[in-house]
C-alpha cells in the first residue's frame, strides 16, 4: 500500500481517520466530563501532525499523478470530515488498481 502515491494517501486517510475519531470520541469527553485537558492535548497534537502528513502525501500525489484541484481536494474535504476518508476510500482504491 506505501509504494505508490495513491496508496500513501490511503493509508495516512486511514490513520489520521482513525485519529480524528479517537479525538472526538475519546479524548473530547476525557476533557469535559472527566476533566483531564491533557487526552485533547496529546490526542490533538498526534492528529495534527497525521493531517499535516496527510496534506503532504495529497500534494506528491497530485504532482506524480498530475491530479486536477478537484481530485485533490476530495481526500482533503474528507480528512475534514468524521469518518470521510473511510468514505472515499473506495474510490481511491478503485483508482489505485485502474493505473497498474
Amino acid at each position: 500500500m506505501w509504494n505508490t502515491p495513491i496508496g500513501r494517501v490511503r493509508l495516512l486517510g486511514m490513520i489520521e481517520g482513525v485519529s480524528f475519531l479517537v479525538l472526538l470520541a475519546i479524548a473530547m469527553p476525557l476533557k469535559y466530563f472527566a476533566g483531564k485537558p491533557e487526552a485533547v492535548k496529546i490526542v490533538g497534537w498526534i492528529h495534527g501532525v497525521l493531517f499535516v502528513a496527510l496534506c503532504l502525501a495529497i500534494v506528491f500525489a497530485m504532482q506524480a499523478l498530475r491530479w486536477t484541484t478537484r481530485q485533490a481536494l476530495v481526500p482533503f474535504v474528507a480528512a475534514l470530515l468524521p469518518f470521510g476518508p473511510f468514505v472515499i476510500d473506495r474510490r481511491l482504491r478503485d483508482e489505485e488498481n485502474e493505473r497498474d
